[in-house]
């Protein structure tokens, strides 16, 4: 059986992730932005900060994955392979200037923060640059099986040389706005390079074997393999985790290879999960619309969240709120959210029909001969 050509050959389970990784941002967004400092020492309040410490790894490893499948459909269409690694760095270019156009909306519309804030590293800086590595390596490497090796392998040493970017000297005598994107440097950023660059890289991998399935059967087998690739990456970052670090300073929850690798394996079993799970509703006539459109949306939402949870016009709950509060709060967010996108869609659907509608036609004149 052939997978479905056209509008329909979306893989809805991807939709499902982003739209799994958009609500996992908003619940930890909103948690730290508005729990009382009393709450936020609770068992509870830590299980929060691992589930949603997910959203930004789920992003991130569904952008390589996204962006590998997109390239191969492309090399599979006949285009050249300069044309396919070209339209991959625009790609990532493209996010990487909206990274400073949004930092340089929050100065515009939360007046306060030094001007050095526009140039903070965050998640779009970071997607972006990796966006590009992962074009330049697309032109670089040859064939589906060098590409996945070769993205599995740079994930693999970003996340290894993590640790050793941290506390080595030599990143000192590098300009300091580079440092930035190598290693933390308090408000100044949000994520580095090392190690979340390395979950595109991971997802890229995954995306050039997935592009491999030419048929809903053969990407059953890829998915199923992702799964139980992914159960023997946390089993061996479990195992790992419990033996003497071989850095000389390693912090399991920031920097730590173990901790990386056993988040993409839970990865790649949970994005597994799901297309298993769209695939049964699929025939059961069942399916989650609005999963799916806050994936589908999910540039938007972050766009319009971050000012809006950390930002003036919340600021009278500003770690306030119980948490039972909080998870109220967050419900109530979500639902705004959502709201927010089915307008926009609803906005852009008008204007596109508007654009296509044909001139009306003007009546036949009548032409009266004397």
């Amino acid at each position: 059986m052939s997978l479905p050509e056209g509008p329909r050959a979306r893989r809805r389970y991807v939709d499902w992730a982003r739209g799994l990784a958009v609500l996992l941002m908003l619940g930890w967004h909103t948690a730290d932005a508005w729990t009382r400092l009393g709450d936020r020492h609770s068992q509870a309040f830590s299980w929060l900060l691992i589930l949603g410490g997910f959203a930004a790894p789920l992003f991130l490893w569904l952008a390589g994955l996204c962006v590998a499948l997109s390239a191969s459909q492309k090399a599979e269409a006949g285009e050249p392979r300069r044309d396919v690694a070209a339209a991959v760095c625009r790609r990532g270019l493209e996010i990487f200037i909206l990274a400073f156009l949004f930092r340089l909306q929050a100065f515009v519309v939360s007046p306060g923060n030094h001007p050095v804030s526009i140039f903070r590293v965050d998640i779009l800086n970071v997607m972006g640059l990796a966006i590009v590595g992962a074009g330049l390596l697309w032109m670089l490497a040859t064939g589906s099986t060098g590409r996945a090796i070769w993205y599995g392998a740079l994930a693999s040493g970003i996340a290894l040389m993590t640790p050793i970017a941290r506390t080595t000297a030599s990143v000192d005598v590098l300009p300091t706005w580079v440092q930035w994107y190598l290693r933390p440097a308090g408000d100044l950023t949000t994520f580095t390079m090392l190690p979340w660059s390395g979950f595109v890289l991971a997802g890229a991998a995954c995306g050039v074997v997935l592009g491999t399935s030419h048929d809903i059967r053969a990407e059953h087998r890829t998915q199923l393999a992702f799964g139980l690739v992914g159960a023997f990456l946390v089993g061996l970052g479990q195992q790992l985790s419990t033996r003497p670090s071989i850095y000389v300073e390693s912090n399991f929850w920031n920097s730590s290879p173990t901790w990386f690798a056993m988040r993409v394996g839970i990865l790649m079993i949970g994005v597994a999960v799901l297309h298993f799970l769209v695939e049964a509703g699929a025939r059961a006539n069942l399916t989650c619309r609005p999963l799916e459109r806050l994936g589908r949306s999910s540039l938007f939402v972050y766009w319009l969240h971050v000012e809006l949870v950390y930002g003036y016009a919340t600021w009278p709950l500003r770690r306030r709120l119980p948490l039972w509060g909080t998870l109220v709060a967050f419900v109530a967010f979500s639902l705004l959210m959502y709201g927010a996108v089915v307008v926009r869609n609803r906005v852009g659907d008008s204007l596109r029909l508007g654009r296509r509608r044909p001139a009306p036609q003007t009546a036949p004149r009548l032409i009266v001969v004397e």
